[in-house]
């Protein structure tokens, strides 16, 4: 393995870490369903009743990550999902589960995908 390939893995797994938290995860979650709008910090721990000085330890693990970005508006951040960079987890474990190993047929993932709640 290359080292810009091991370079890939190593952030990858550090963004999997990130999100390996239940509070980030719903943190994530909540963020995607309001994309591309984003929320403010309050708005977040209201819907998820995380106590503010947690919230911005989470906010900022996800920050770090390239997760989320951040927007000031006056007084007030609004948190934005990084869809870019969410993709790009999303390509690297598609890629490496259903296109260069087969181990996933694709269309069990499309379908998935299609599934509405």
């Amino acid at each position: 393995m290359s080292a810009r390939e091991d370079a890939k893995i190593v952030r990858y797994a550090d963004m999997f870490a990130a999100m390996g938290t239940e509070p980030r995860l719903r943190i994530i979650r909540l963020l995607l369903s309001a994309h591309p709008d984003g929320m403010n910090a309050g708005d977040i721990q209201s819907e998820l009743g995380i106590p503010n000085s947690t919230l911005s330890h989470h906010l900022d693990k996800l920050k770090h990550e390239e997760l989320v970005t951040v927007q000031r508006e006056g007084t007030f951040l609004r948190y934005l999902a990084n869809t870019e960079v969410l993709q790009e987890v999303l390509t690297f474990l598609y890629a490496e589960c259903c296109t260069r190993t087969n181990a996933i047929e694709p269309e069990t993932i499309f379908r998935v995908c299609k599934v509405k709640p």
